[in-house]
């Protein structure tokens, strides 16, 4: 095995994050993807190499072949690339495995591989971004050294300076991936109404976000990180609008069907986006840790733009993986390293309310 890095999908935005962080820890990604020219422009910025390949089961074949240590993988959607593609490779290789997916099903189908992970003695990391990283660790940070909480609210709030460009799979993915509607009720994943339980949170710089609940990765991180009989995952990005609020039950039993959800991926994916500065200084993780006697912990995590976090977390398990600081099986970031994986990456806590309800 050689000790390189391999960002799968790396002249895409997250790619191209990656390497610039990686760079930063004086580490050199080899960027993989489709376009040469993408490829080339991409290896620049940061001083990366590059492996030009025609499609992901080519650089499948390829991580078969090189055996790279640590295969990070952007490319979307995660529950068709991560276990049925690059995964198998990985665990052929003994390559460690990074992704940033986070939507349930994606998070899902990582965690039922952790037996041949072990097996295998290689590591897989999903939800390597800002929305599972940030609240779990949040989660993590509350629940330490404490009894099983009754019940987990998670919300993440992003801000993103948003670049010129198509939308792309990987983001279409997720989005598509969480609006069937679920939460954790009795310890299970159990269907609820996509973007209800409306809150309307004060952050702690003084300004105020709505936010509602969409079953990203984060619900079923904080559920692994807390133990909670109940949790519940929500975001700001949920849609303000009663008319679309009340088309989304309808949207999500469509996207069920296969091919229509393939379609639109495909089609959405192309859509350009205009280049937008961030809404605010700073992104959050959140989270609110209700006891059994009444006791409540809420927490915050603060970071700057939610995509640079999403470039620095994976860059630096990649660092951790290569020095031998992982071990086997299949987890999320702070499942892993714990909630100071976080403020390695530049977050910082902030748990200043604690009382009963």
């Amino acid at each position: 095995m050689n000790a390189q890095i391999w960002v799968l999908g790396g002249t895409g935005r997250s790619g191209r994050t990656i390497a610039a962080q990686l760079a930063r820890l004086g580490l050199k990604a080899v960027l993989v993807g489709r376009d040469a020219n993408r490829l080339h422009t991409a290896a620049q910025s940061s001083g990366s190499a590059t492996l030009l390949v025609p499609s992901l089961a080519a650089a499948a074949a390829e991580i078969r072949q090189q055996r790279p240590a640590v295969v990070v993988n952007t490319v979307g959607p995660f529950t068709t690339t991560a276990p049925e593609v690059v995964i198998d490779g990985c665990r052929a290789a003994g390559s460690h495995y990074i992704d940033l997916a986070n939507d349930v099903a994606a998070l899902s189908a990582v965690y039922e591989m952790h037996d041949a992970a072990t097996q295998a003695g290689h590591t897989l990391v999903t939800g390597a971004g800002f929305g599972v990283t940030a609240t779990e660790s949040v989660v993590a940070k509350l629940c330490e050294g404490r009894p099983v909480p009754l019940r987990v609210r998670v919300d993440m709030v992003p801000s993103i300076a948003m670049e010129e460009g198509i939308a792309g799979e990987a983001l279409i993915g997720t989005l598509l991936g969480s609006l069937d509607g679920r939460r954790i009720t009795d310890g299970r994943l159990a269907p609820a109404r996509i973007f209800s339980d409306a809150m309307r949170l004060t952050l702690p710089d003084g300004s105020q976000v709505t936010t509602a609940s969409m079953p990203s990765g984060e619900l079923l991180a904080a559920h692994r990180a807390s133990a909670a009989r109940h949790v519940l995952s929500a975001t700001s990005e949920a849609p303000s609008s009663p008319l679309i609020r009340a088309m989304m039950p309808a949207l999500s039993t469509l996207m069920r069907w296969e091919r229509l959800r393939s379609f639109t991926t495909r089609h959405l994916a192309r859509v350009r986006v205009k280049a937008k500065a961030r809404p605010r200084e700073h992104s959050w993780g959140h989270a609110l840790v209700t006891w059994t006697d009444g006791e409540t912990r809420e927490g915050w995590l603060r970071l700057g733009d939610a995509q640079e976090f999403t470039g620095a977390v994976p860059a630096e398990i990649a660092r951790r993986l290569l020095a031998g600081e992982g071990r086997p099986g299949a987890f999320t970031p702070a499942a892993l390293f714990g909630p100071t994986l976080a403020e390695s990456c530049g977050a910082a806590y902030l748990l200043p309310r604690r009382g009963r309800r």
